[in-house]
Order: C-alpha cells, then sequence, then structure tokens
C-alpha cells in the first residue's frame, strides 16, 4: 500500500469543514472526506487524476 502524504483541502471551503482533502502518493492520488478522515480514501493513479481534472477544466462534467 502506498504511503500518502501531503493531505490539501481547498481554500474555497472557508473553514466549514465540507469538502474533500486530496493527498499526493508517489504514484497515486486520494481523495477523502475531511468529517470523516478516518472512514479512509480512494485512491487513483496520477495519470488519471490528472485526466480528470483536465475534464473539469474544459466542462465536460458540466450539467
Amino acid at each position: 500500500m502506498e504511503y500518502i502524504t501531503d493531505w490539501r483541502t481547498s481554500t474555497r471551503t472557508q473553514g466549514q469543514g465540507r469538502c474533500v482533502e486530496i493527498g499526493f502518493g508517489a504514484d497515486r492520488v486520494a481523495i477523502r472526506d475531511t468529517k470523516d478522515r478516518a472512514a479512509g480514501h480512494l485512491a487513483v493513479r496520477s495519470k488519471r487524476w490528472s485526466e480528470f481534472v483536465r475534464g473539469i477544466k474544459r466542462g465536460e462534467f458540466d450539467v
């Protein structure tokens, strides 16, 4: 299991604690709930995460 470090919370949460955190490992990016960090996280390969972020920026997931 890869060690995930450098957890970051979005600056848009404004201290409300209603967001997700993103953590980084050698070849993985992990996502966890800020309200329940002990519940675990979802990890994806860094390449897939980059593709997901590009899709967001392009509006591919807009309704």
